[in-house]
């Protein structure tokens, strides 16, 4: 009993650095560099569940062009094909929706103006859910700062931690159903398979039954 009352704290402690290593992740952005062909389109996907804000900048990186100004076409589609931004003749811009359904949403990105070059690059910086949220705006609405600011970061980041939980289980449960759907499936068609086979076995044993015996062979 000694040697599990000694380990539970420790075990605690193995539990809340797990809990804050994970809201540290979330809390933090991603930012991409993309290198764009001059011919082509690249995307970058990001699978997100329903009800959450996204929020993205992206500029031009003019230092591989000094000397002449391209511009670029963004297009942001849903996981059901639905256009969420477009831009054209762009620089720089942003982009901002919530979640109406879980999904891979998809953003992509190609050179729409004449001068190509050997391609161009650009800085992608997505912000998904607590990432997205402006801080300093809460942080002077509810008056708090330091260790209470950070306390409330890592509050949203272990709700939005349970929340993906639930959705994973969900997506779990989905695969699961789907999958059991399909073994049915392959298990009635196997069945059925077999029951061919044997009605056309003995089909084919009445026929060669009556052809012998038509020709007195037995």
């Amino acid at each position: 009993m000694a040697a599990v009352a000694a380990a539970s704290p420790a075990l605690t402690l193995a539990v809340a650095a797990a809990v804050i290593t994970a809201a540290c992740l979330l809390l933090c952005a991603e930012a991409v560099w993309l290198d764009l062909p001059q011919s082509g389109t690249k995307c970058v996907s990001e699978e997100i569940q329903s009800n959450v804000v996204v929020l993205a900048d992206y500029a031009l990186m003019y230092e591989s062009h000094p000397s002449s100004h391209p511009t670029i076409a963004v297009k942001v589609t849903s996981p059901y094909g639905n256009t969420l931004h477009h831009n054209e003749n762009a620089t720089v811009g942003q982009f901002a929706f919530t979640t109406s359904e879980a999904g891979n949403y998809l953003a992509c990105f190609w050179i729409d103006s004449a001068e190509k070059g050997s391609g161009i690059s650009i800085n992608l910086d997505w912000k998904i859910g607590i990432a997205a949220k402006d801080w300093d705006d809460i942080a002077k609405k509810e008056k708090i700062e330091g260790v209470e600011l950070e306390l409330r970061k890592l509050e949203v980041a272990v709700q939005s931690i349970h929340q993906n939980m639930i959705y994973l289980k969900a997506r779990e449960a989905e695969m699961r159903t789907v999958s059991e759907k399909t073994n049915a499936r392959v298990a009635w068609f196997s069945i059925l398979s077999l029951s061919v086979c044997i009605v056309v076995s003995i089909l084919q044993l009445w026929h060669l039954q009556g052809y012998f015996q038509k020709k007195k062979l037995i």
